[in-house]
């Protein structure tokens, strides 16, 4: 396959999590052909900075890709700057990416599912994101692989057509909504996204990947995504900057390939209802809800 992709790999302060991700990437059958990039951000307090400088003595030593470049911040960027700056950064160079955060681990054919997509949809103006995470979902008669207007952030890829199109003010992209397109956009209020956008915006979180979508979406985009996921998130256990400790999200990565793409450029009718079917009862009942309550809390408890 020609024309790989550039991996970028941003990392913090997880070593345990950091070796994890790049043990399995490793694992690709086109590892060894890409290129690697690794964005270490700086400490955001002093009490990161062991963990940071773990996580570096690690990165210097990666091999198994055809190059790998790690990029040091000095100063902490923040995982949002982190990510934008470095995307940017590479779409520019190399006009697509792939990007890992320190939390993934994926299939032996995650990379090679992102490259056969990049080269399948480069010139189609209206696909701007190849995803690789999907939700456990119910549904047997998906295809392989199908189009969705919603974009995920554990594992991605896109190309410089597409990214260019990336709004980060959020008054901008705030502005554009009517009512109508706030339901549209948060899946019928099966998901929070709306108000994950309200919450930006009052500072209450620093997401890339709200903005990322809300660009998308404000395009006529869509995004590709695999019926089985090709990676699952290993940092729902209150390690992570973002991510609290979860196990609805969590799902079995798919041992096989992806082999069959999309023809038609239009969202999947199915898929779309099993998404939103996955997220209307993805919390449970009421006694799984504080069952799984209680869960989260003592294992933040026992964790300091």
């Amino acid at each position: 396959m020609q024309n790989l992709a550039p991996i970028a790999l941003f990392v913090y302060n997880r070593p345990q999590h950091t070796e994890r991700t790049v043990k399995f990437l490793q694992q690709n059958e086109l590892a060894q052909e890409s290129r690697l990039f690794v964005f270490s951000d700086g400490p955001k307090v002093a009490a990161d900075e062991e963990k940071v400088q773990e996580v570096r003595r690690f990165i210097k030593n990666i091999d198994g890709f055809k190059s790998v470049e790690v990029i040091e911040r000095k100063e902490n960027m923040g995982l949002a700057n982190s990510v934008i700056e470095g995307v940017t950064r590479l779409t520019e160079a190399y006009g697509q990416i792939i990007v890992f955060e320190d939390d993934l681990i994926s299939s032996p054919y995650t990379l090679t599912y992102f490259n056969q997509a990049l080269n399948l949809y480069r010139t189609e103006e209206k696909v701007m994101h190849i995803g690789a995470y999907m939700y456990p979902l119910v549904a047997q008669n998906l295809p392989e692989s199908f189009f969705y207007r919603a974009a995920t952030s554990w594992g991605w890829a896109t190309w410089e057509r597409a990214w260019k199109h990336f709004e980060p003010n959020i008054d901008t992209l705030m502005k554009a909504f009517d009512k109508p397109k706030k339901t549209a956009f948060s899946i019928e209020h099966t998901m929070n996204f709306w108000r994950q956008m309200r919450q930006f915006k009052k500072g209450k979180n620093n997401s890339w990947a709200i903005r990322w979508y809300a660009s998308i979406f404000l395009q006529g985009g869509l995004t590709l995504n695999p019926s089985q996921s090709l990676v699952n998130n290993i940092g729902h256990d209150g390690t992570g900057v973002h991510s609290g400790i979860n196990d609805i999200y969590n799902v079995i990565i798919n041992p096989k390939p992806i082999k069959e793409f999309p023809s038609l450029i239009r969202e999947d009718k199915d898929a779309y209802t099993a998404i939103k079917t996955f997220l209307q009862n993805r919390k449970g009942n009421m006694m799984t809800r504080i069952k799984r309550f209680v869960k989260e809390k003592l294992a933040v408890y026992f964790s300091k």
